[in-house]
This record gives structure tokens, C-alpha cells and sequence, in this order.
């Protein structure tokens, strides 16, 4: 098989995953009667950015912009550091129950959320933090999401040479410089691929956000996205798939960032069990 042919052959396969998107980006420059023309069509016959414009008259959105962002990014930065020493304890060190715990820890996985959101909103509700972004910012982190987080991690230290440690301890490094010195800055890949899960998860939240928030000045986009109505109640397409093509700019540029190491450490998942 030519490059060539391998290259027509990607572009094909890829054109169901792009299309919707390709779509929503077009149609976000349509007037809103022309979204749903039929037959339908990729390209707008009359280019208009008035949905654009409405993005930001009719809600807060640079305010519900920067409520994801920095949930977001609060979420990722600690979802790599608490996951990262939860993964090389798993890993390195040696304690009682140390496969049981893990076990138990990946069975959470098995637990949807709806499951768990009704007593989870009651003590949320009991301590006075609905309508804030704390359960946001507190659940991925410590929930069920971040378990494949700590695999990843414990996969990749328990490749991780036993000489430096060896080394580094003989020259009365602690434990802890050990993990924060060597080991942490050693684990870039996977570092890179619990980063752009974990912000792209946390980036993305709806149902938390539907849960948990009242107004829309502490909304998150994913939600803000779907109050895009106009005096009657019905839904302002063209202002929503504005809103949306806009909330996708930062996911690309994260991932153009960091794809390389992201590939990496999902590989790595796999070098030892």
C-alpha cells in the first residue's frame, strides 16, 4: 500500500468523526432558518455572524468562559498531583492490602454516577455548597473519574527503574524527594495524558454543572450552551452552535500541545499489568 493510499484511505475514515463538527462550525454561520434547510447543506448560502453576536448579549458567556477555564485547569493541575502520588504508592511502596485497595479502588469505576449524584447532592446541600463550583472542582478529583488517572500513573512508575530510586536513597534523598525530584518529572507522558483527560473531562462537565449550579453567572459552558432561548422559549440554533464552536478552541489548542505525550502515556498503560 502507497502513502498515498494510506493517506485517501485516513481522510475517508475520518470523515464521520469530522463531519458533525465541520457542520456545527459552518452552521454557526448561517442565519438560523437556513440551519435545517433541506436537503441539508455543509456551506452557509448567506454568511452571517449574528449567532456569534448573541453569544454575548444574551448570556454572561465571558464570565461562564472563564468559570470553565479555571475549574478546569484547578482540576487538572490537581488531579496530576494527587493522582500521580496515589499511582507511585500503588507502585513503589509496599503496604498491607496494597493490591485489595487498588481492586477496590478500580471496582469504583463500575459505579455510574447517577447512582452516586442523589446522596452526593444531599451532603453537598447539607454543608451550603450548591450554586458554587467547589462539587465541580471537589468530584473529579477525588471521584470515581479520577481512578483511570492513578492507573495510568501506576502503570508508568512501576516501569519506572528501580536503580534511581537506589541511588537516590543512598544518597539520603527521602521518599518523598525520591517521588517529587526524579520520579514525577521522569513520568512527562503520563503526565500529559492524565492532563488533557482530566481537563478535557472537567472542561466539558454537564451533568455535575445541571446538578449542582442555579445562576447563570456561575454556570460552566456546557451548560450556558443550552439556555440559548429566545422571548418565546424556543432554542436559538444558529447563537448555540456559535457557543459551542467557540468552547472547542481551547481543547484544540491543548491537545495540539501535548498529543505527542498524550499518545505516549496511554501506551505505556499497557507495559506491565
Amino acid at each position: 500500500m502507497t502513502t498515498v493510499t494510506l493517506y485517501v484511505l485516513l481522510v475517508v475514515a475520518s470523515l464521520p468523526f469530522l463531519y458533525p463538527t465541520l457542520w456545527m462550525i459552518f452552521s454557526s454561520f448561517k442565519p438560523a432558518n437556513e440551519i435545517f434547510l433541506q436537503p441539508p447543506t455543509l456551506l452557509p448560502k448567506e454568511w452571517t455572524l449574528d449567532g456569534f453576536a448573541q453569544v454575548f448579549t444574551a448570556q454572561p458567556f465571558l464570565r461562564q468562559y472563564g468559570n470553565s477555564m479555571y475549574i478546569a485547569v484547578v482540576v487538572t493541575l490537581a488531579s496530576i498531583l494527587l493522582s500521580a502520588m496515589a499511582g507511585y504508592a500503588f507502585a513503589r511502596i509496599r503496604f498491607p492490602l496494597r493490591n485489595a485497595a487498588f481492586t477496590l479502588m478500580l471496582a469504583t469505576m463500575m459505579v455510574p454516577t447517577e447512582v452516586t449524584i442523589i446522596p452526593i447532592f444531599t451532603a453537598v446541600r447539607a454543608m451550603g455548597l450548591t450554586n458554587t463550583h467547589w462539587p465541580l472542582i471537589i468530584l473529579p478529583i477525588f471521584g470515581p473519574t479520577a481512578v483511570v488517572s492513578v492507573f495510568i500513573f501506576r502503570q508508568h512508575f512501576l516501569s519506572f527503574p528501580k536503580e534511581y530510586e537506589e541511588a537516590a536513597r543512598l544518597d539520603g534523598v527521602s521518599r518523598a524527594g525520591v517521588f517529587f525530584r526524579i520520579a514525577l518529572p521522569l513520568a512527562t507522558p503520563a503526565v500529559a495524558a492524565v492532563g488533557i483527560m482530566a481537563f478535557l473531562r472537567s472542561f466539558n462537565m454537564y451533568f455535575e454543572a445541571l446538578i449542582f449550579l442555579r445562576t447563570p453567572e456561575n454556570f460552566t459552558l456546557g451548560l450556558a450552551i443550552t439556555r440559548y432561548q429566545d422571548f418565546y422559549g424556543e432554542q436559538m440554533w444558529n447563537t448555540q452552535l456559535g457557543a459551542a464552536s467557540l468552547t472547542v478552541v481551547p481543547i484544540l489548542v491543548v491537545f495540539l500541545i501535548a498529543q505527542k505525550q498524550f499518545v505516549q502515556g496511554l501506551a505505556q498503560t499497557g507495559l506491565k499489568g
